[in-house]
């Protein structure tokens, strides 16, 4: 992992973890990507939260899978 040092609106300085992630994309939307960060004056990184923010549930709960069962045993 790796801590970046940011600086918010009120000039605190926050420690801000951040985990390195390597994805593999069409150019296209990779350029697109870039080009709509550089409008919105974001970075890519930025840009990129901002949309799995958006599209993602704000709770994700992981059910465990229960098998079914045998009914030869019962």
């Amino acid at each position: 992992m790796l801590n970046m040092t940011t600086t918010t609106n009120n000039d605190k300085r926050v420690i801000v973890t951040k985990r390195r992630v390597t994805i593999f994309m069409h150019p296209s939307i990779t350029k697109q990507a870039r080009a709509q960060a550089i409008i919105e004056d974001l970075s890519l990184t930025r840009l990129v939260e901002k949309a799995l923010l958006k599209y993602l549930p704000k709770e994700t709960v992981i059910k465990a899978v229960i098998p079914p069962r045998d009914s030869s045993l019962i």
